[in-house]
């Protein structure tokens, strides 16, 4: 989409860039001491030096509203995922009266049989509750309690009747108002923490799941209408929070556990995002009723279904990304690269993100894994860290000066998980670092190992365009095979681990986590390129891809191959053989995967806009789109602005941040003072839309638009 064409003058405020192919003098590879002493991790540590195009890139602010970056996933059916309606499924109502009237039918026997043990008083008050059980369709309810009775062995009775004939039931004894007397208290339970008989077999069955990848969860009714799918899949729609903590929330709310909900992965923290979940047995109207409790959180757009969604399962994600404040020497410059990004794509890099965005990247703790230090692992993730919100570091801090495990738990906040999984297992076992780590949630402690293979292949990736360009394959180099299976191929089931973006406001924020991606075909066919390729010209740089080292991945036949080794045996890992017994901390047992080393933005637009409040929304979200509210009105048409942005580029080279939200400008004696925004001076925006396959940064792709790093400015949102 082209921009408009704007009569403006802005020579005089450009700052000249000058892009290289590739960093002409940075080594390769820093060590990891280096940069746990660093405030936070930059493109550079972690092989991040090439571009596409030799375009001059410009000024922007990326992320300075999290607002200004909208992800919507896409399923695997190519459909875009969005928040359209609070509605609950067809026939939900009438299957739940229907339910009501059977449950109360069904237990006339029972509640006649436990008149004669209990009373008739208990027997009506039972009656009622059952009632209210049934109308509410399980949603959380208050608990009754039963007359005072001083018979201890008719109370055992009592509790042995409702084991027998109301099993989603659940009784306990409690002290009487009088404080002397003994009353049995009577609560509804969708499973929340059964516990005994059978504990042992549900075990079983988690540990089941876990080992097949199938979403575990306990509960559900028993009496699920057949003809329904056991899944109850909706659309989360969140801001300003990541996944995981988006639904411990809804768990919390709910009382069921953070694992029974299945994604197809995580999404930004700093955004505004939307995807699908699944649950187990769950009925909507309860998790429709969260609507109204949850802040910055809604869900909608409820289904059944027959299986429940695993990680992966996903073609990719559509982002609409505003860059805010945009300052170039003149609007050609923007519209040659904004075109330009559509027409060459970018390196396909993993972002900072896969790194962390603290001063300890998670390819550091990897490499710890790797060599089998499981000491220096727990330390590398508990120590203080520079840059790291003060209360957190003091808390780290203090454990490491006193170990008071009571003391962390108690101030840190949740999510911090790795965190408190390690200090939670130390607690109760001091000294085992390695059942510490393990304590971690799976796809969480295997993200350090993904990012250690992640960052080797940053770094062949830029050795590959920095030695032999992007214009075509060279000899040696990896490609998916295209033609009939008849010459020698290297097969391979891709299973690349997804991690999504995840920019916290804590500067200690790691990366997002999922686990598996889906292959781009079932089976990916991988050939070495030779002189026979190059001269029938079949394949081209679009391609070409680099393992992710693993037991099945085999590495180029030229040059390239010798970055992967070079780098381990400086980090002192070894790719070829496991050093300690812990496959999950292996290399050697990880397949590996392969990752094209160049992207295209797909259904690619973009468009220039300006803006005079810097709180105004600049894109619509699906919660604006599903109310019908309006984005602030916006000048498209260009054409009549002939301002000067001189005085627009000063304001951004010295604005600075306090604790709070307000802008910060010097005086003529340098001190620092509030600035008032000035409202009547418009700004530039440029707007953009583009969809990525699961598992590729847009934050790289608007690397290859503005050229300089892709570190995200630390503003707050009003």
């Amino acid at each position: 989409m082209k921009g408009a064409n704007f009569s403006i003058s802005l020579a005089s405020c450009f700052i000249p860039f000058s892009p290289k192919p590739c960093h002409p003098t940075k080594p390769f590879a820093n060590t990891f001491e280096t940069l746990a002493m660093a405030k936070s991790v930059d493109e550079s540590d972690v092989g991040i030096y090439c571009y596409v195009s030799s375009l001059p890139g410009f000024r922007a602010v990326l992320k300075q509203r999290y607002s200004d970056f909208i992800v919507n996933e896409v399923d695997l059916d190519g459909n875009i995922v969005r928040l359209t309606s609070f509605d609950l499924p067809p026939n939900c109502f009438e299957e739940e009266k229907k339910k009501a009237s059977s449950d109360q039918k069904c237990f006339t026997d029972e509640i006649e049989l436990f008149q004669t043990l209990a009373g008739e008083a208990n027997a009506k008050l039972l009656k009622e509750f059952l009632e209210k059980v049934a109308a509410t369709v399980g949603d959380e309810l208050p608990p009754i309690v039963l007359a005072p009775d001083s018979d201890k062995s008719h109370r055992t009775e009592v509790h042995n009747f409702f084991k027998t004939n109301f099993r989603f039931l659940v009784t306990d004894t409690v002290d009487g108002e009088d404080g002397n007397s003994k009353c049995i208290r009577i609560r509804f339970s969708s499973g929340k923490g059964v516990k005994g008989r059978g504990g042992r077999k549900r075990k079983d069955m988690e540990n089941s799941g876990r080992k097949n990848d199938i979403p575990f969860d306990s509960r559900g009714a028993d009496n699920w209408p057949e003809e329904r799918g056991k899944f109850l899949r909706f659309n989360l729609y969140k801001e300003n929070k990541d996944t995981h903590e988006a639904l411990g929330v809804i768990g919390k709310m709910l009382g069921i556990q953070q694992r029974s909900f299945g994604f197809a992965g995580t999404k930004d923290k700093r955004a505004i995002t939307t995807q699908r979940v699944t649950v187990f047995k769950l009925h909507p109207k309860r998790l429709a009723a969260l609507n109204c409790r949850l802040f910055g959180i809604k869900v909608g757009d409820f289904c059944f279904l027959k299986k429940g969604l695993l990680l992966g399962q996903l073609l990719g994600n559509r982002f609409t990304i505003t860059l805010r404040g945009v300052v170039a020497a003149s609007v050609d410059t923007i519209n040659a690269a904004a075109d330009g990004l559509g027409r060459s794509g970018f390196i396909n890099y993993y972002g900072l993100q896969r790194f962390g965005s603290g001063s300890v990247p998670t390819h550091s703790i990897g490499a710890a894994l790797l060599r089998g230090e499981w000491k220096t692992a727990v330390d590398l993730i508990l120590d203080p860290r520079d840059g790291e919100r003060a209360d957190i570091k003091e808390a780290r801090e203090k454990y490491k000066q006193t170990g008071n495990a009571d003391l962390m738990l108690s101030q840190l906040p949740r999510h911090l998980v790795a965190e408190r999984a390690i200090i939670q297992c130390l607690k109760n076992c001091p000294g085992n670092y390695l059942q510490a780590l393990q304590g971690i949630p799976r796809t969480l402690r295997l993200m350090y190992v993904h990012s250690y293979q992640s960052y080797l292949w940053n770094h062949a990736a830029s050795m590959r365009v920095r030695k032999h360009g992007i214009a075509q394959v060279v000899v040696g180099d990896l490609v998916f095979y295209k033609g009939p299976i008849s010459e020698k191929v290297a097969s391979f089931e891709s299973v690349e681990p997804i991690y999504e973006h995840h920019d916290g406001e804590d500067n200690n924020s790691l990366p997002d986590i999922s686990d598996f991606a889906l292959p781009e075909e079932k089976i990916q066919l991988v050939k070495t390129i030779n002189s026979d390729d190059l001269i029938s010209g079949g394949y081209t740089f679009e391609d070409v891809v680099l393992p992710l080292p693993g037991s099945r991945t085999i590495y180029p036949d030229n040059d390239i191959a010798g970055i992967y080794h070079d780098i381990s045996k400086k980090d002192g890992v070894n790719l070829t053989e496991s050093v300690h017994g812990v496959k999950e901390f292996s290399i050697t047992s990880m397949t590996g995967d392969y990752r094209r080393i160049f992207q295209r933005p797909i259904d690619y637009t973009w468009e220039l806009l300006t803006y005079t409040d810097n709180n105004e929304s600049l894109a619509k979200t699906d919660m604006d789109i599903l109310f019908g509210s309006k984005t602030t009105d916006l000048v498209k048409n260009k054409s009549s602005i002939n301002t000067s942005m001189d005085d627009e580029v000063d304001y951004l080279q010295t604005r600075k941040r306090d604790g709070s939200d307000s802008f910060m400008s010097e005086d003529q004696n340098g001190v620092t003072a509030p600035a008032e925004c000035d409202y009547s001076d418009p700004k530039v925006a440029l707007k953009l839309g583009f969809t990525l396959p699961a598992s590729c940064y847009a934050t790289m792709a608007i690397r290859e638009l503005l050229k300089p790093s892709t570190l995200v400015q630390k503003t707050m949102d009003t």
